[in-house]
């Protein structure tokens, strides 16, 4: 019975990270979608007498492959998600240099760090927010103010050098304007989630999709095409960073995400902003170790989202909220769970490299711009099915708006106002 059991969940670690492939290849299909159906799905599967802690497995394996595996559209073919969004610059811009592999591999060490990383916070930041979380909740809001505050005015953009002593107050400007224009406009499109038309209903969370497509997704495609004819040959080399900054990066990445994961309205989205922010910019391989950390960051999330349900009782993402509605927590379940984490890194880290070279070398034989059309496309029927005119709309909005750092000069990290201001706003509210 023992064996059988245990061939069970080994089954349903498979099934999840299968899943999570899926769900980190294509764009739009989310871990809480297939959580909100697995849940939905849970009385047949108990007919058939499947215990509930196979149905647990599988979504938990399903978040933690599709954090190791959603990089890969983000870097080839700059598709975001809240989570990979900023790794869009960095990571496509190493692909347009034909160093895509080297991303992929940078981005799946930086996942597979963030679980060992995590291990260092999981006994601490129990005990802190175990003692003290109603007391830090309100100190959050405060927090993400001076997160904003330290994104605009560390600005000093591309051209400080050249153009004098004041002219870093400039770039603050331009940094606080596209803030404040990609604040706006997620504000309204959080605000517009219940007035969507979509012909395709996914579930709720659709919002973010024409914002992020249009900010970070085509705009940057657009922006390639311009000055890119072709994408060169990828070369399959060895990453150069250094074992320090590997470190510092899945410190940084995993400190960020394991914290950010114990509060309402905090994605991991804000994680790897912080991220970002830590990460020394101006050296020469900064933009690769931050690959390393927003990976780190992810991983390290969706593991401290699960933990601050045992601990707090709240849970932070669609995937745990149908864990929480399936299974009671327990030390034994939580060691259990654990043993799943660790497994599906074990497979998702050659899986990652794997998938990314296949995909790779697919890339090779096609035409740079005839594939970033491609993607438009793709982005545009995508916002169009899932979001209907009201999303569209958005959606051509958000494209301008995301070129902006481009051509003023500042980063684009900025365009993260989308997420950071609605939920500064929801705190405060």
């Amino acid at each position: 019975m023992e064996l059988f059991t245990s061939l069970l969940f080994a089954a349903s670690l498979l099934l999840g990270f299968l899943l999570g492939i899926v769900t980190g290849l294509i764009p739009g299909i989310h871990v809480n979608n297939t959580a909100a159906l697995l849940l939905a799905m849970m009385p047949l599967f108990c007919s058939y007498g499947v215990p509930l802690l196979c149905i647990v497995i599988v979504i938990l394996a399903n978040a933690i492959t599709h954090t190791f595996i959603d990089i890969i559209p983000a870097v080839l073919v700059g598709v975001p998600e809240p989570d990979t969004a900023l790794g869009v610059l960095p990571g496509h811009s190493m692909t347009i240099e034909g160093r895509g592999f080297e991303a992929i591999r940078l981005s799946a060490l930086g996942s597979a760090g963030g679980v060992i990383g995590s291990l260092l916070f999981i006994l601490p930041l129990a005990w802190v927010f175990g003692e003290f979380y109603e007391s830090l909740c309100g100190y959050m809001v405060w927090a993400l103010v001076g997160l904003i505050l330290v994104m605009i005015l560390s600005e000093r953009g591309s051209g400080v050098v050249r153009e004098g002593s004041l002219a870093h107050l400039k770039y603050k400007a331009f940094a606080a304007l596209v803030f404040l224009a990609s604040g706006v406009l997620g504000s309204i499109a959080f605000a517009s989630e219940r007035v969507l038309n979509p012909p395709i209903e996914i579930g709720e969370g659709v919002s973010l999709l024409p914002v992020l497509s249009g900010l970070f997704g085509a705009s940057t495609l657009i922006i390639s095409m311009l000055s890119t004819g072709e994408l060169p040959l990828q070369e399959e080399t060895e990453y150069s960073l250094s074992p320090r900054r590997v470190v510092r990066g899945v410190f940084f990445g995993s400190a960020a995400g394991s914290l950010v994961a114990w509060f309402p309205g905090v994605s991991s989205a804000v994680a790897t902003i912080i991220a970002r922010l830590l990460i020394p910019h101006g050296e020469g391989e900064s933009e690769s170790e931050f690959i390393v950390s927003l990976s780190g960051a992810n991983t390290s999330n969706a593991i401290f989202t699960l933990l601050a349900l045992y601990v707090i009782g709240r849970a932070r993402s669609g995937a745990m909220v149908a864990i929480d509605q399936i299974l009671t927590m327990n030390r034994e379940t939580m060691l259990l769970l654990f043993t799943v984490i660790s497994l599906t890194a074990l497979i998702s880290y050659p899986a990652t490299i794997l998938i990314g070279r296949r995909a790779l070398k697919l890339f090779a034989h096609l035409n740079y711009t005839r594939l970033s059309a491609s993607v438009l496309t793709l982005l545009l029927s995508m916002v169009i099915l899932f979001t209907g005119t009201t999303g569209l709309a958005i959606f051509a909005t958000a494209i301008p708006i995301g070129m902006l750092p481009h051509y003023l000069g500042v980063r684009k990290s900025h365009l993260m106002g989308c997420i950071l201001m609605p939920v500064t706003l929801y705190l405060i509210g």
